[in-house]
């Protein structure tokens, strides 16, 4: 494996994986994320909600002789958020990269959605992003990196949820604020928006609508979650040092459809 992320310090925000009854589920985005970004070099520390499937990353890392940390952490609790980057910054030595994994979705249409489903996705999604940022981005100098992890259905309207929908689209203009700030030290912050990729939570959303397996994509199938994990590390990486601000579409063509 290349040394990409030699000598980072990356903090993975949701990066356990959904358990799953399914002998040959694949990984989730936030592990994929979290073991290549350390088979690439870096030290990776990883929050979830759920602590037993975040120390299952952290010791799959471990596994490959990687330097791995794991913490449990509710990204709605806007103190977690906070004490999530303090508790990284103080394990990995600093913090030279973050990757905003969260995001849920409730409701269906607008007359199925609620007011509690609409915030509950926005303070998950949304608020513990901001939150995070807002921690993180003072110990972050020149040559840091963050990715934001958001959806082409923030591009376009497409999964039935407009908390999800909407939501992502939102991460995608507090992105462009963050790049702005960040760059004033030499930082850097871009969004990954994947299309439909085969992860657990993929599937069971495959299971509701089956229609999601078989939708049209250009590529003709889904991606990987270590598909969205190479991008995620370029971006990470000095190899995308004059990329900021910009919106990478993992999705196999699918957000050029009309």
């Amino acid at each position: 494996m290349t040394s990409r992320l030699a000598g980072r310090r990356v903090l993975v925000v949701g990066g356990g994986t959904r358990p799953s009854t399914d002998p040959d589920a694949p990984m989730g985005n936030g592990r994929a994320i979290a073991l290549t970004a350390a088979r690439r070099g870096a030290s990776v520390a990883i929050s979830d909600l759920d602590g037993p499937a975040a120390q299952v990353t952290a010791d799959l890392i471990a596994a490959e002789g990687g330097a791995s940390y794991a913490l449990a952490a509710d990204a709605a609790d806007p103190a977690a958020c906070v004490r999530t980057v303090e508790w990284a910054a103080a394990a990995l030595g600093g913090l030279d990269g973050l990757v905003l994994n969260v995001g849920i979705g409730s409701g269906h249409g607008l007359q199925g959605t609620t007011v509690d489903d609409w915030d509950t996705v926005f303070n998950v999604n949304i608020r513990s992003h901001f939150l995070t940022l807002k921690a993180a981005l003072p110990l972050m100098g020149d040559g840091s990196s963050t990715v934001l992890i958001a959806s082409v259905a923030g591009l376009r309207p497409g999964s039935g949820i407009p908390s999800y929908d909407s939501s992502k689209a939102a991460q995608i203009g507090l992105m462009r604020h963050a790049a702005r700030e960040a760059a004033r030290v030499g930082g850097r912050v871009n969004v990954v928006a994947p299309g439909l990729i085969d992860t657990p939570l993929g599937r069971l959303a495959s299971a509701g609508r089956p229609s999601r397996a078989t939708t049209h994509v250009p590529l003709g199938r889904q991606g990987t979650a270590l598909e969205v994990a190479d991008a995620v590390v370029f971006l990470l990486s000095q190899e995308a040092s004059y990329v900021t601000g910009q919106v990478l579409a993992v999705d196999g063509g699918l957000s050029t459809l009309a």
